[in-house]
């Protein structure tokens, strides 16, 4: 599971790189829209994964920075935060 979320992670960088990319250098005519098509839907996508998965950030230790990498890497950064331990209610 651990390759996988790294390869995710890699590929999403490169993903950016080439939105980057093609911010600076436009590519030929109709891959140039498409490029920036995908770049903001997925930058929408990683919006609403911050706002939906905010609960799960708030115990730890640099919330922001796990929010740029949300913004930046999505599901495969959510994926490796540990789930929050959920506290025995005391027996009576």
């Amino acid at each position: 599971m651990k390759g996988f979320l790294v390869l995710g992670k890699c590929l999403t960088l490169v993903f950016w790189w080439v939105v980057l990319l093609n911010l600076f250098m436009p590519m030929v005519k109709p891959f140039h829209a498409l490029i920036n098509l995908a770049g903001a839907t997925l930058l929408v996508l990683h919006l609403l994964e911050i706002i939906g998965f905010g609960k799960r950030l708030r115990g730890r230790t640099h919330p922001w920075f796990d929010r740029l990498q949300i913004l930046l890497l999505g599901i495969f950064h959510i994926q490796s935060i540990p789930k929050p331990l959920i506290a025995e209610a005391p027996h009576a």
